[in-house]
């Protein structure tokens, strides 16, 4: 890649230490490192079974990247079939120790940390991330995850359980066995990470399919996997559309449980697609639309930054994005100048590029539900205080844009819009803001900002919502599980796969 006449875009990182180097990446022959592009079945490389395959494109550029194997429900079955051959007593994983798994975790981590440069630029650019956001945040997260999921793998213990009669009973977590992962785009390697490594550090094996539209990463996380000694089928990657491999996940009756991330109207389709099939398993991460209520006790300059970032944070394509913005009517208006100003300083641009803030949305289609909300804003009411449309001439880009007075019963406060779309309401009283602030289908994460501690823990007990941050925001670790209520699904992220199974001895004179 170090070709000087291949045309070079630098990319200026800072350590924690505040040591600043350079990394080129070469953007003309990027695809270079984006191999292999095809289905990853038992520690091999496979073209599809239908011979079809899919573009990739840059959504800062709309130029396409690559192209991609098109798995579809015969290439899960493959997948499928390795991966249950691989979760079979007296297989290599099963027979494996504990501590050996948690050692393979923990390698695949070095592996990432070594090729963590090489990660973050397929995340900029197949997902219009900012490499900056990737490198540091997203990148780091992943190692984090990977290392936690590494030491729990010895450490997962049953317990005694007091019983009537002469019996001794004791629990023991087992596998669950195999598992369907489904990956959402907006955060293709670390939701990848989340999933398989508390999947694997309790032994279970797993099939993973990517979003179209970002499969980059997980293809290349499973040459790391290989080289890392997975023993074969342990993981398994198909690329591929919802409708087809997604579906086929879903349904499949020798899979024993399926994980997703993504929308609330897919999330029910899966539910419903589980409870046909084998009543499988299923976890649920969804949609949000989740409230962020600011007191006029609160340190304004602290709430201002983090509403902004809660909101505007890659793009505003986050599920736990701060979305409605409750603020107390004395500072309202001093908050929507500040918010105004904050949004008006961004630099958008190519997010390979330093000094960009800003990078595009992930494709077309996203691009143009943005732009039908911003406009059924203006439509009902609210008032547009800067950008609302889109911006250069080519890539899907949108205006940071900020609305103040708007209310409850707008489509705009109502819609997950996930975009970078700030709507700022204002409340009166505690109750009234409560109230408002569960009026939702949703209930993925909320945050109250206040000087009151009182204030703080009656509205965390009181807010509807899997996660409650006070006095920040995207607070988010490893050591951490996550997830929502209501429409924002069910279960939890980050959390052992296992299954609890009690067993009983009935003791007799014999023991």
């Amino acid at each position: 890649l170090l070709n000087p006449r291949a045309g070079f875009t630098s990319v200026r990182l800072c350590n924690r230490k505040g040591l600043q180097y350079n990394s080129y990446i070469c953007v003309t022959n990027i695809v270079a490192l984006f191999r292999p592009l095809q289905i990853f079945i038992n520690n091999e490389w496979h073209d599809s079974i239908s011979g079809k395959k899919f573009p990739v494109f840059n959504p800062a550029t709309e130029e396409k990247i690559c192209e991609v194997e098109e798995g579809d429900k015969a290439d899960v079955d493959e997948a499928v079939k390795a991966a249950r051959k691989a979760f079979e007593l007296g297989s290599t994983w099963r027979t494996m120790d504990a501590s050996e798994r948690g050692r393979l975790l923990n390698k695949l981590a070095d592996l990432v940390e070594r090729d963590r440069l090489i990660l973050a630029t397929m995340e900029t650019v197949d997902g219009g991330k900012l490499f900056s956001t990737a490198y540091l945040m997203d990148l780091g997260a992943c190692i984090k995850t990977l290392r936690y999921c590494a030491g729990w793998a010895d450490k997962i213990h049953g317990r005694t359980v007091p019983m009537d009669g002469n019996f001794f009973t004791f629990t023991r977590h087992e596998p669950i066995g195999v598992c369907g992962q489904i990956i959402p785009w907006n955060f293709p390697l670390v939701m990848l990470i989340w999933k398989i490594a508390p999947a694997l550090c309790c032994g279970n094996t797993v099939v993973v399919k990517p979003a179209e539209q970002t499969p980059l990463s997980a293809l290349y996380m499973g040459s790391l996997i290989k080289e890392a000694g997975f023993p074969p089928g342990v993981v398994n990657i198909v690329p591929g559309f919802g409708p087809t491999a997604g579906a086929a996940i879903s349904h499949h009756m020798d899979i024993d449980k399926v994980a997703f991330t993504g929308s609330t109207e897919v999330g029910k389709l899966i539910k419903e697609a589980a409870g046909k099939s084998n009543l499988k398993r299923v976890t649920l991460e969804l949609g949000g639309k989740s409230p962020n209520i600011i007191f006029a006790d609160a340190d304004l300059d602290a709430a201002v930054e983090f509403a902004h970032i809660g909101l505007f944070y890659h793009q505003g394509q986050c599920c736990i994005a701060g979305s409605r913005i409750f603020v107390e009517e004395p500072i309202y208006d001093e908050f929507v100048r500040r918010s105004i100003e904050r949004a008006k300083k961004y630099t958008l641009g190519d997010p390979l590029k330093p000094g960009v803030q800003q990078g595009p949305q992930i494709d077309k289609e996203q691009f143009k539900k943005i732009l039908e909300l911003i406009e059924s804003g203006k439509k009902e009411g609210a008032k547009l205080e800067c950008g609302g449309g889109p911006w250069g001439d080519k890539g899907y880009f949108i205006q940071p844009t900020v609305f103040s007075n708007v209310t409850d019963d707008m489509r705009i406060a109502k819609e997950e819009i996930f975009g970078p779309v700030q709507q700022i309401m204002k409340f009166k009283t505690v109750d009234e803001v409560i109230k408002r602030a569960n009026n939702t289908t949703y209930g993925l994460a909320a945050a109250v900002f206040t000087k009151d501690i009182d204030k703080a823990l009656t509205f965390a007990a009181a807010l509807q919502a899997g996660t409650v941050w006070v006095n920040c925001y995207s607070a988010l670790s490893a050591q951490c599980p996550f997830g929502g209520f209501k429409m924002s699904g069910n279960g939890r992220e980050i959390v052992a796969y296992k299954k609890y199974k009690l067993i009983k001895f009935f003791q007799t004179s014999k023991f």
